[in-house]
C-alpha cells in the first residue's frame, strides 16, 4: 500500500467521521429575546422550540430523541449558613460560599435525565441540580460540604429560582420540540443562556444555545439606575422622601 494510497483512505475516513459526527443538527428558537420588568411584573414564560435536522446520509439509529433545556441565569456569590442552638439561642456558625453559582437555573427534559443519559455525561455539561459544579471559597472540599449544597437549591427551590421538569420537553412532531419555561416575578435581571441538547441510546448528538435578556422598564429602572451610578444622590432622595413621608403623616394625623 503506497503512501498516496494511505493518504486518500485517511482523508475518506475522516470525511466519513465528520458527516456522521454531524449528522443530526439543532436549531433552536425563543418565543422572546427580551423581557421587561416593570411594577406590574408577576411572571412570564419563555417557549422554547425547535427542530431536530438530519442530513440524507444520516446513518440509521435505533430508540427515540431526547431533549434537554437548560436555562442558567447569571452567576451570583451566595452563602449558606448553618444554625446551632449554642445556650438556649439559635445563632448562624459554619457557612459556605460558593461561587459563580446561577441565580436562576431550569432543567426540562423529554424524561428524567438519569434515563436519557449517564452521570459522567450530566457532571461534563452541568445538567441537574445533582451535577451543578459548586465551588467553595472555602478552598477544598470538607466533610459535610453535601449538607451546604443539598441546602442551597433546596433554598432556590423554594424561591422558585431552580425549576425542573422531567416531562416538561414535548413533541408535537418527530423532530419538532417544544417546552415553556416559568420565569418568577422574583428573577434579578441579567443575560440567561438556554441550552439544548439532543440525546439519543445515552449519547449527546447535538447541542445548540440561545439566550434571552430580563431588564427592569420604566420608574423602577430609573430608581435602580440612579442607585448603582449615583449612590450618594439616591441616598438624599431616599431621606427627603423619608422626611417628607414623616412630616405628611403628623400633618394629616395632628390632633388640634
Amino acid at each position: 500500500m503506497n503512501a498516496a494510497f494511505r493518504l486518500a483512505l485517511l482523508a475518506g475516513m475522516l470525511v466519513l467521521a465528520l458527516r456522521q459526527s454531524s449528522a443530526e443538527q439543532l436549531v433552536v428558537a425563543l418565543s422572546t429575546d427580551h423581557v421587561k420588568i416593570s411594577s406590574s411584573f408577576t411572571g412570564t414564560g419563555v417557549t422554547v422550540f425547535g427542530a431536530i435536522e438530519r442530513d440524507a446520509g444520516t446513518i440509521s439509529r435505533g430508540g427515540v430523541y431526547d431533549i434537554v433545556v437548560v436555562v442558567r441565569g447569571p452567576d451570583e456569590t451566595l452563602v449558606t449558613r448553618r444554625k446551632e442552638r449554642v445556650a438556649g439561642i439559635w445563632l448562624n456558625r459554619a457557612a459556605r460560599t460558593f461561587l459563580d453559582m446561577p441565580s436562576f437555573y431550569a432543567v426540562h427534559s423529554s424524561r428524567p435525565l438519569n434515563d436519557i443519559a449517564p452521570a459522567e455525561t450530566l457532571t461534563r455539561y452541568q445538567i441537574g441540580f445533582d451535577y451543578l459544579a459548586f465551588r467553595a471559597r472555602e478552598g477544598r472540599p470538607e466533610p459535610g460540604d453535601e449538607a451546604f449544597r443539598d441546602a442551597f437549591v433546596r433554598l432556590k427551590r423554594e424561591a422558585g429560582l431552580y425549576r425542573d421538569a422531567p416531562y416538561g420537553v414535548t413533541f408535537p412532531g418527530s423532530a419538532v420540540f417544544q417546552t415553556t419555561v416559568d420565569v418568577p416575578a422574583n428573577v434579578p435581571v441579567g443575560t440567561y443562556r438556554v441550552s439544548v441538547f439532543l440525546f439519543r441510546d445515552s449519547a449527546m448528538l447535538a447541542a445548540n444555545s440561545a439566550a434571552f435578556g430580563i431588564a427592569k422598564t420604566g420608574f423602577e429602572q430609573f430608581t435602580f439606575d440612579l442607585a448603582r451610578r449615583n449612590g450618594y444622590f439616591y441616598g438624599l432622595i431616599c431621606i427627603a422622601l423619608a422626611l417628607l413621608t414623616g412630616w405628611l403623616a403628623g400633618v394629616l394625623f395632628r390632633r388640634d
